[in-house]
């Protein structure tokens, strides 16, 4: 028994080959259908299109990263009702073929944020960092986001007043274009990388969601489970729904999938286990007050997915994606209550006990330097972080079944 090995793969334009992920290790695929626009109807033909060729290289499609929300879904238009028909269908379809789990998100307008792409570690790979006042300099200063100065402290209005003066023309077109654009662009982004007036694009989705609090955005979301869950449970789909990156409220825009509170308010909406988390360590672990093996253990039986990596937060609340196995997460210590769970589901007669994981995100490093890749998708650095992954299951499973 182990927990089924997989990296993700963003289809045919993914510099990365599915030939070259077969020699990884991994036996799985996480993937989607990046072809079709968000909101259509993935078809049965299509799904299998994409399954077929990854069966051809040996391995299996195992996850749906993701099947996308669109925004009106998020804002509670009218539009809304037919785009949940059509995910109903996809979510429908996706069972029919075999393919039982689908990890998404409900972050609002940004599906994560990052400062830089490639931070230079003392090891000189590069990682994805997030720089705090950086962040408010654009903010602030670059976007001109209306009412931004309430949602800092005078040290973070200064810090961000420093760092904009500090910066050239250049410097303020390249990190306007790295957070609207680069971090999104290869996923599902809402600016893409056409779009010659990204920041004017930007504000308007942002102003779109005036009116919509965290309670709002919340019902908007009960809305869409209480729809959808029904069709996943008759043809076995897992929804798993993927942290905020960050943990926190970014750009006025609420954030309601960050804290053990927000799981909480998850399971009780829709109580179905097919309401179900991607439990990822790297989210989540961008805020010290979330504690990773707790939070596991009482929501365990509702994890469909996993993604493990560590983040290491600064004392200034930058942060940075560290090595998989960096004390600044306990790996160990998730790893532990992990394979606990997967136990006890064998043990109780769950057939989804073999639980998907993927090392979430990677360091450049070697030849990914010589390589072109998404964003947090290196081969050789993911590579490492499937490899030290392993190691670390078969090192605690063997600690636990020997006592």
């Amino acid at each position: 028994m182990e927990l089924k090995k997989t990296l993700r793969w963003f289809g045919e334009k993914d510099p990365i080959s599915l030939a070259q992920i077969a020699q990884t290790g991994a036996k799985g695929i996480v993937t989607a259908l990046h072809h079709i626009p968000n909101g259509e109807v993935w078809s049965v033909e299509e799904i299998l299109k994409t399954k077929n060729n990854i069966e051809s290289h040996g391995l299996t499609w195992d996850v749906v990263e993701s099947l996308p929300l669109h925004e009106d879904i998020k804002k509670g238009k009218p539009s809304r009702d037919k785009i949940i028909s059509n995910y109903k269908e996809s979510v429908k379809n996706l069972g029919k073929c075999g393919i039982k789990t689908i990890c998404y998100n409900f972050m609002p307008v940004l599906d994560w944020a990052r400062t830089s792409l490639n931070y230079t570690l003392e090891n000189g790979t590069e990682a994805m960092y997030f720089e705090a006042d950086l962040f408010a300099a654009f903010d602030i200063y670059i976007l001109e986001r209306p009412n931004a100065l309430k949602d800092y402290t005078p040290n973070q209005i200064a810090a961000a007043k420093a760092i904009f003066e500090a910066l050239t023309k250049e410097d303020i077109k390249a990190i306007a274009y790295n957070i609207i654009v680069v971090t999104q662009s290869f996923i599902d982004g809402a600016v893409g990388e056409d779009e010659k007036e990204p920041i004017k694009i930007f504000l308007k989705l942002l102003a779109e969601y005036d009116g919509i609090d965290k309670n709002k955005l919340r019902e908007n979301f009960a809305y869409f489970l209480n729809e959808v869950v029904p069709t996943a449970e008759a043809y076995g789909v897992n929804l798993a729904v993927h942290p905020d990156d960050p943990p926190y409220p970014l750009l006025g825009l609420p954030r309601i999938v960050s804290t053990a509170d927000d799981f909480e308010w998850l399971s009780k909406v829709c109580p179905s286990l097919n309401n179900g988390i991607t439990f990822c360590t790297g989210s989540l672990g961008a805020r010290k007050d979330n504690k990773l093996p707790e939070i596991f253990e009482k929501y365990a039986d509702r994890v469909h997915f996993l993604h493990l990596r560590s983040t290491k937060i600064l004392d200034n609340g930058d942060f940075f994606e560290a090595d998989h196995l960096d004390e600044s997460v306990n790996l160990a210590s998730v790893m532990k209550v992990i394979i606990a769970e997967q136990i006890r589901r064998k043990n109780t007669g769950r057939e989804d006990y073999n639980i998907p994981i993927r090392p979430d995100h990677g360091h450049k490093m070697l030849d990914d330097f010589n390589r072109k890749s998404n964003p947090g998708y290196p081969l050789i650095g993911r590579l490492k972080g499937l490899a030290e992954l392993s190691g670390l299951e078969s090192g605690m499973r063997y600690l636990m079944v020997s006592k």
